[in-house]
């Protein structure tokens, strides 16, 4: 049964994972694949994660799939507890992943009910294919060569980051790219869970 935990930033919404989860964190293991940050200018919200992930009891183990041999990338799924995938570039995410076949171990473990989580970029890897907008640097990943399918986990597209207008307007930014799609919208203070057919969208409060 899936158990997914999809964020536009997960720092933010971090206090409501223990009561989705329903189980003790602490000591629990979590494979943190920081990957899609790899080439951005600024990703404290690599830092901010990994530590929310702490506090939370959990220990992090890092693994950066671009670098990583494919018996690490393995044994590092396979043994965690759960599973963190990191915001950034998500074509370069979504194409060192294909390339070291990390996104079939993912896909192969969340079927097996082990709890992903995923924010931003790691959110949006999950649905059936990628929206190209023009925006992410596709330079970063010319092994796609056009080939977006993603990792069809989930039969609805995300919105992430909506009501903060980072590509400017964010409803005629749908209209253009999303409108043919179902389309979960999410702010940076809301996370949608799936619990097994469930599916809902949480507000973190206090924010």
């Amino acid at each position: 049964m899936k158990k997914l935990f999809l964020a536009s930033y997960f720092t933010a919404v971090a206090g409501l994972l223990p009561d989705f989860i329903k189980e003790d964190l602490t000591g629990k293991k979590v494979v943190f694949i920081p990957t899609a940050a790899l080439h951005e200018d600024e990703a404290f919200y690599v830092d901010t994660d990994r530590e929310a992930l702490q506090k939370l009891g959990l220990i992090v183990e890092d693994l950066e799939v671009s670098s990583a041999s494919p018996k690490l990338i393995e044994e590092s799924i396979s043994s965690a507890d759960y599973i963190f995938v990191g915001g950034g570039n998500t074509f370069f995410l979504l194409q060192e992943l294909r390339r070291t076949g990390a996104d079939k171990l993912i896909i192969e473990h969340i079927q097996k009910g082990k709890l992903y989580m995923g924010t931003s970029a790691g959110s949006l890897l999950l649905q059936k294919h990628l929206v190209f907008d023009g925006v992410e640097n596709l330079e970063l990943a010319p092994y796609l060569n056009g080939d977006f399918t993603a990792l069809s986990v989930i039969d609805f597209f995300i919105y992430v980051h909506y009501g903060h207008n980072y590509w400017g307007d964010d409803e005629e930014y749908m209209r253009k790219y999303y409108d043919k799609f179902d389309v979960l919208k999410i702010s940076n203070e809301q996370v949608i869970t799936v619990d097994g057919e469930n599916i809902e969208i949480l507000t973190a409060e206090n924010n």
